[in-house]
């Protein structure tokens, strides 16, 4: 199979390679870059677990192919922050208990990342909307919400 050139930029960091038009954004991030924090669930974009941002949306890495991402910035929850200098939302997700088994957290960090960007969020309910389209079958989204409610009010300090 033929192969095309794509140049991005992840979590910083320039990259060039040749992939098959076919390879999923997923499996370039997981596979290619060896960026295993961006999960792969459902790979029908209903689960949320390999979530990402693509020049500051987020956006469902299963859904896209590699070269649809050529020149583009794409944040991984890699990115975030690093053990020992977790930021403010690693944090809080920690503090609030908001895992359990860590399969979706990937894709709620990055979820919540642009939410927080972009949304006041300033009810229970919002961030409850706004994470709709991530599933989590461990947490009950109880300590998730309110490790993301407990951002938003950082933020307003």
């Amino acid at each position: 199979m033929s192969t095309r050139d794509i140049s991005v930029t992840v979590n910083g960091v320039a990259y060039q390679r040749a992939v098959e038009p076919r390879l999923l954004l997923s499996d370039f991030l997981r596979g290619t870059l060896g960026l295993t924090g961006t999960h792969v669930g459902c790979e029908h974009g209903v689960c949320g677990a390999c979530t990402i941002l693509l020049d500051g949306d987020s956006v469902r890495a299963c859904l896209m192919f590699a070269v649809q991402a050529d020149g583009c910035r794409i944040d991984t929850v890699e990115g975030l922050g690093r053990i020992g200098q977790l930021n403010a939302l690693q944090q809080s997700f920690h503090e609030h208990h908001a895992l359990q088994c860590g399969f979706c957290t990937p894709g709620m960090l990055m979820t919540a990342t642009d939410l927080l960007k972009k949304y006041p969020l300033a009810s229970d309910d919002e961030i409850r909307e706004g994470l709709s389209g991530n599933l989590c079958r461990c947490t009950g989204y109880e300590h998730i919400v309110a490790a993301i409610r407990a951002v938003v009010k950082e933020k307003a300090r």
